[in-house]
């Protein structure tokens, strides 16, 4: 028994040496390996620091038409220029052990990292103040093993040739803090008007929060939020001892205002538009702020300036000046989706919202193609008669109702042809349609010409009532344009690095989504709202427009109580135009109704100026013929007016006409009259004798 527990002992006491040599060897190496990492930080001396550099957009023809930072956002200030308010600030919620780490806080490392197996997901960052400097003297973000080892290797080198101060002050000096402002001076002008070594406990503790997600922690985008990270920051600044209780109580109280303006505003081109590229990136590219603002970039986008010039001048001499409608355009290439105008509002100055991509409004009866082109895929042709007149729907067992009205509660009181009434904008078929087809009909149709706002389902969904954003709807009517291909709106054709490599490129979809014949039938009735040949109970909708045009359109118009809408096209450019009030009130001034189409077709005119006058092209499937447009058949040589409609092949109407046989028959003279007075019958010869 003594024998084995002492081969026991000498066997457990091997093991204990040799993990005592692994250890040493270990600890050896680990010793090794940080002299050299401190060796080789030492030797590379303090790191470059990067100066940041302006992203350029360039528009479709290569024209800088933008820079993202003059050097007029950003300002160097030293720290005793700037407030002991905001530096207590930024230590107490950004990093409490500044003073006393090396670079890295172990222990809120392991903290962070103990949350995060909890969590199972990342829910708590770790790096410090030194860190997150380092991480700012990187062009690059990507989250790769490289750049995390440098951004260590950084951070070292920061530690060992930098004093505390000098990295607190070159950190509050590059810190995003949102709307183009680096730097905490930038931040302090462009929030306060003011510089930063003037901010006071409140303005400071409101500042310092920003950094965490200036889209979310800025005061003029949530003013909840910001005070709710104000309120976090100053109780780590009492739990620091920066403060007292009092202090910070008084400082939560404080009311305070904010500007929202740089010193001095830049003029750029399109700035609705750039708002716009800069959303794609983030949103789309996966790129941060910095990178975008200060990364280098070259962005290549797809507006042309001349056609922006154009769309900006046509809402400037259409809209008076003293109207406070708001505007919003979009101009597209149906071919490709290439964005080529924007406009998101009269003022970018006054009001940077951009209406033309944010703003979601009722579209009226420019809905009107789409459902109608749902229908014409299920059996409906232009020559479909519904009778327009007055009427009640009524659902739910009579427990509701609806009765839709046309403009100016004018009703043909007979049958009309799909043709008449989309030209007219006839809201009783429109209605009659969708029902017909059924309510999620026009849903799913809206999502397949990518409409990207919720449709509701219910009966005046055929006339509107479901908000849209301008650019869904200049997108939508582009698969008419181009017939039937899928396409989205495209404001970015290529991004390259600093570096000049391309980082992303733009590839064009080829899929088709409408059946070609069925698209170029619609596009043809599409045209019907500027021939006067459709006039019926009223005139067709387009009839203002008629004498300023010098090609071919296609296109529909809308209106609801406070929004007016003209969406249409060529073969080479689709335009949507809104107007109306931002808080939407009712358009009364009858002038302002009609400021939509008359921007749409002068700015049409002048963008298709230089180009070819072209027509849209029948694709095989369709057929051609000369129909009544009150009867929806096939014209004679005695019907008054005639129009050349297009039908799916198979579908065109086979009977003619016959309501105006006797149109033009000649009045029978009095000669006539006695010759067949004559050939009366014997028998009726009497009867007119007695």
């Amino acid at each position: 028994m003594e024998v084995i527990t002492d081969q026991r002992f000498r066997r457990t006491m091997k093991y204990i040496r040799a993990l005592l040599i692994l250890g040493s060897i270990g600890l050896g190496l680990l010793v090794l390996v940080v002299t050299g990492v401190l060796i080789y930080a030492k030797v590379q001396g303090p790191p470059p620091l990067a100066v940041p550099q302006s992203s350029l957009y360039y528009s479709d023809d290569g024209q800088v038409i933008g820079e993202s930072n003059n050097g007029e956002k950003r300002y160097w200030v030293g720290i005793d220029e700037i407030s002991p308010h905001l530096i207590g600030a930024t230590v107490a919620i950004e990093d409490r052990s500044f003073y006393k780490h090396n670079g890295f806080d172990f222990k809120r490392i392991a903290g962070a990292a103990l949350a995060d197996i909890k969590a199972m997901a990342k829910v708590q960052g770790a790096s410090t103040i030194s860190q997150q400097y380092a991480r700012n003297l990187f062009l690059e973000h990507e989250k790769t093993w490289k750049r995390k080892l440098l951004e260590a290797l950084y951070t070292i080198r920061i530690e060992m040739n930098y004093t505390k101060n000098e990295i607190l002050e070159g950190y509050l000096n590059t810190i995003y803090y949102g709307k183009g402002a680096y730097g905490i001076q930038a931040a302090s002008q462009y929030y306060l008007g003011k510089n930063a070594a003037d901010l006071t406990l409140a303005e400071a503790s409101m500042l310092a929060g920003i950094p965490k997600g200036p889209s979310i922690y800025s005061p003029l985008i949530s003013e909840e939020n910001a005070k709710s990270r104000q309120k976090i920051i100053l109780d780590s600044m009492v739990k620091s001892k920066y403060i007292t209780e009092s202090d910070a109580n008084a400082a939560i109280h404080e009311t305070l205002s904010f500007i929202g303006e740089h010193s001095h505003a830049v003029t750029q081109i399109a700035p609705y538009f750039q708002d716009a590229v800069k959303q794609a990136l983030k949103n789309d590219l996966g790129l941060d702020d910095r990178t975008i603002e200060l990364g280098g970039l070259h962005v290549y986008t797809t507006l042309d300036t001349e056609q922006q010039e154009l769309a900006e001048k046509n809402v400037s001499t259409h809209m008076a000046k003293e109207s406070e409608l708001q505007v919003a355009l979009v101009s597209m290439n149906p071919k490709n989706g290439y964005v080529k105008a924007m406009v998101g509002g009269r003022d970018y100055v006054e009001s940077p919202f951009n209406r033309a991509v944010q703003a979601v409004r009722q579209p009226g009866s420019t809905i009107k193609p789409l459902l109608y082109y749902a229908a014409i895929s299920q059996g409906f042709t232009p020559a479909s008669l519904v009778r327009s007149e007055m009427t009640t729907f009524r659902f739910d067992d009579n427990r509701a109702e609806y009765t839709p009205h046309n403009f100016n509660n004018k009703y043909a009181g007979k049958e009309i042809t799909m043709a008449q009434a989309l030209a007219l904008s006839d809201n009783v078929y429109a209605v009659k349609t969708h029902l017909f087809l059924g309510e999620e009909t026009l849903v799913k149709t809206a999502k397949q010409f990518g409409i990207t706002t919720p449709m509701e389902k219910v009966p005046s969904l055929a006339l509107g009532t479901s908000g849209v954003k301008v650019i869904d709807m200049a997108n939508a009517y582009s698969l008419f344009a181009n017939g039937g291909k899928k396409v989205k709106p495209v404001l970015i054709k290529r991004v390259e690095d600093h570096r000049g490599e391309v980082i992303y490129e733009y590839e064009k979809e080829n899929e088709r989504v409408l059946k070609p014949e069925e698209a170029f039938v619609m596009t043809h009735m599409m045209t019907g709202m500027f021939d006067k040949k459709l006039d019926g109970y009223s005139n067709v909708t387009g009839s203002s427009m008629i004498n300023d045009m010098t090609r071919i359109y296609a296109g529909k118009s809308g209106s609801t109580d406070s929004d007016s809408w003209m969406v249409g096209f060529s073969p080479q450019l689709v335009t949507a135009v809104w107007t109306g009030y931002d808080q939407g009130n009712p358009i009364e001034i009858v002038a302002e109704k009609s400021y939509a189409k008359k921007i749409w077709v002068n700015y049409m005119e002048d963008a298709l100026a230089d180009e070819p006058i072209k027509n849209f092209k029948a694709p095989k499937g369709t057929v051609g013929v000369y129909i009544d447009p009150e009867s929806g058949l096939l014209a004679t040589d005695d019907c008054p007016i005639k129009r050349l409609t297009y039908f799916i092949a198979g579908t065109e109407p086979t009977k003619h006409c016959i309501d105006h046989l006797d149109h033009d028959a000649e009045k029978p003279t009095e000669k006539k009259k006695e010759e067949k007075k004559e050939k009366k019958t014997w028998y009726k010869r009497i009867f007119d004798w007695s």
